[in-house]
């Protein structure tokens, strides 16, 4: 099934990349083809634009308070695949239609978002093809 939300896959100039999804559970190629940088991610993670570490405890010493409403990251480069990863980002609402976790790069069928920020989704594809390049290098065990 093709995403409707932009016009080819090679069209990075608009807001929303277009994507394919494999079996319901993945979107096996990076969105506009695009090569994602893990040192980029991890900021991304870390940082207030993905704001993950308000649900997910990660290997990120330097923050504080990590979440517990989302599953640890540490073991998620073991445990998923990076084309499983993007469609988790890309709108984990076609997984779990209940999830809390935001569709981190849709803009369409949303509730309560800021009229400045209408029609952008939270991450670009760049920023979404950083995150999984990050995650792909959490490998260790989750600790106590």
């Amino acid at each position: 099934m093709i995403s409707a939300l932009a016009p080819s896959m090679a069209a990075c100039d608009t807001p929303v990349a277009a994507f394919v999804v494999s079996d319901q559970s993945r979107i096996e190629r990076p969105l506009c083809d695009l090569a994602g940088d893990a040192e980029r991610g991890r900021a991304i993670v870390a940082g207030r634009k993905g704001n993950c570490l308000a649900c997910h405890r990660a290997p990120i010493p330097e923050k504080k308070f990590h979440g517990t409403i989302g599953p640890p990251l540490f073991d998620t480069g073991l445990n998923h695949s990076a084309a499983e990863l993007r469609l988790r980002l890309v709108d984990s609402t076609r997984l779990n239609p209940d999830t809390v976790m935001p569709a981190f790069h849709r803009v369409r069928g949303l509730n309560g978002v800021r009229a400045d920020r209408a029609g952008q989704p939270i991450l670009s594809a760049q920023e979404i093809e950083d995150v999984i390049a990050w995650l792909l290098t959490l490998k260790q065990e989750v600790p106590d």
